[in-house]
């Protein structure tokens, strides 16, 4: 058991027969009685997303996952394949657990966590170089302001860039939004 004033992003814990991930938390302490505490969770099974709320000193079925560095490399229409780098053991996850499968670059490594030798989530860095296929030239001049052109990756996705930036170029993208950051 665990106290929920221990939970924290990452944590995993089991409640109702469900495999939750806290993905973020908020202790929220009025005037006057006992502190809430809020945490948002996922359920690592379904995929959904929720908000729990719970008093102060109430404890939950801890579960422990283990976490392996793995290399990614390849996917199909269904699977995604990885290695460990140490062994050279391979294993498949389904790309429905993984929602930001596009992102998933050949020879790169992600953590992926474990529970029973089931894989449950992969986690992406937060940003990721990539190298710009496709993009309107770039106009001399027009890079003092914040205009942005649409642009293709190489991993198909499309994001917005600076005007500068030109096809063949490599570009930091934060996972998680999809965005442009820097100039990599």
């Amino acid at each position: 058991m665990i106290s929920v004033t221990d939970l924290r992003a990452g944590t995993t814990y089991q409640e109702d027969g469900q495999l939750l991930m806290v993905v973020s938390y908020e202790h929220i302490k009025m005037g006057r009685g006992s502190a809430n505490i809020k945490v948002r969770v996922k359920n690592l099974k379904s995929g959904s997303t929720l908000e729990k709320s719970y008093i102060n000193g109430a404890k939950v079925n801890d579960v422990q996952v283990m976490k392996r560095d793995l290399q990614f490399l390849y996917k199909d229409d269904t699977h995604a394949f990885f290695m460990n780098p140490s062994t050279y053991d391979q294993i498949q996850i389904a790309l429905s657990k993984i929602p930001d499968h596009a992102y998933l670059k050949e020879g790169e490594n992600f953590q992926i966590s474990f529970l029973d030798n089931e894989a449950l989530t992969v986690a992406l860095p937060s940003k990721m170089v990539f190298k710009i296929v496709d993009t309107a030239p770039g106009i001399k001049g027009n890079s003092a302001t914040n205009v942005f052109k649409d642009a293709t990756l190489e991993n198909g996705t499309q994001t917005k860039v600076p005007l500068f930036i030109n096809i063949g170029e490599s570009i930091r993208v934060d996972t998680r939004t999809g965005a442009y950051t820097e100039k990599a």
